[in-house]
């Protein structure tokens, strides 16, 4: 077993997640992370990200409210993303939901018709950026499947966005899709990822005082609603050594 710090690297390259137990603090989860790479500031300009439901969040689909979190991939506006996503868990919700959800997205591309692997791997999509507190991205035109210059596949993904041209939209979000970015296509698309998603998910209930980490590049993820308020996570992003 290769370790950093208590991250199993081999499981985290073969599974592209790994869960890492007994991390009671802040500055442990950093130090742990910072062996992968550099902790890249967040949307607001920060390096530590605090998941926890919020007032004013109700009828989003959003880190901040309680509701169902639907398949994507963090931050695709970035040029790259993250590498890596971490959550480290401070308050588990204790009332049976609330599950870190991963799935492989090399593995749904495989699997997808030639002709709309075709799209993932060669369409252009305006991925939206976020400017906030002086840092982050005006956003990238990518396609959903970029080859690396170092020849690894990068994965981007937004169900929002390819259904409702929003990341954090309204839960009853309802647009034209001639005002999408893909169209119908696009719909088609984030409907087969949702149907793979719900067969091929590993659904996690992170064990406070554990971090899940996992490769943004490579898996979706998502996240089931709760109703436990006090769950609280706090999300870091890792660049990719």
């Amino acid at each position: 077993m290769t370790t950093v710090l208590g991250v199993d690297l081999a499981e985290l390259r073969d599974q592209g997640y790994t869960v890492v137990d007994g991390v009671r603090t802040d500055d442990a989860a950093a130090r742990m992370l910072g062996e992968l790479g550099d902790l890249m500031p967040q949307y607001d300009g920060m390096l530590r990200y605090q998941v926890k439901a919020a007032p004013g969040f109700e009828g989003k689909r959003y880190s901040k409210s309680t509701n169902t979190i639907l398949v994507h991939t963090e931050a695709p506006g970035w040029s790259p993303p993250p590498g890596y996503l971490a959550l480290h868990c401070r308050v588990q919700a204790t009332c049976g939901s609330g599950h870190t959800e991963l799935a492989d997205a090399y593995r749904f591309v495989a699997e997808l018709p030639e002709a709309e692997r075709e799209v993932m791997r060669g369409r252009l999509v305006d991925w939206v950026g976020h400017n906030t507190a002086g840092t982050g991205s005006a956003g990238v035109r990518k396609p959903a499947v970029e080859l690396s210059d170092g020849g690894r596949e990068i994965v981007r993904f937004s169900y929002n966005l390819l259904t409702a041209g929003h990341y954090d939209p309204p839960v009853d979000a309802d647009v034209a899709p001639e005002d999408l970015p893909l169209g119908a296509l696009g719909i088609e698309l984030a409907q087969r990822a949702e149907e793979f998603f719900r067969t091929q998910k590993v659904s996690i209930l992170i064990p406070q005082d554990s971090v899940l980490i996992w490769d943004n590049q490579r898996m979706l993820h998502a996240r089931s609603s709760y109703t436990d308020t006090r769950r609280h996570l706090t999300r870091y992003w890792i660049s990719r050594n």
